[in-house]
């Protein structure tokens, strides 16, 4: 199968961009496609788990069953650790989320080893 990585740097200030996200990361799983998803910048937000029980997107679905779906499915989960640091959230909130907190290197990286690439 192919491999797809997602970059979300939009957070809960747009919703619907957000969980769109992660629900076309939840269809990539799905179709048994190998998956990486990179949050950076507000991106990261989305970890709180406040924000995951209450995020809904327009047409998305709530942001926590997605969340909860792409985690369970085997995709890949990473946050941006100096994201993360600047927005008040540590290491023990994204791996709580199942998210591994990463530098900006692994986000090249990521996008070097997969066949596509999309950004929210």
């Amino acid at each position: 199968m192919s491999s797809l990585l997602v970059h979300l740097s939009s957070g809960p200030e747009h919703p619907t961009r957000a969980a769109l996200a992660f629900l076309v990361t939840c269809a990539a799983v799905e179709e048994a496609h190998e998956v990486s998803l990179f949050l950076a910048g507000d991106a990261v937000q989305l970890l709180r788990p406040e924000v995951r029980s209450s995020l809904v997107g327009l047409g998305t679905g709530p942001l926590g069953e997605s969340v909860d779906a792409v985690v369970g499915g085997g995709a890949k989960l990473y946050a941006s650790g100096q994201s993360s640091r600047a927005r008040g959230l540590d290491d023990a909130v994204l791996f709580a989320a199942g998210a591994t907190p990463s530098p900006p290197s692994k986000l090249v990286e990521l996008t070097f080893e997969h066949d596509r690439v999309l950004c929210y």
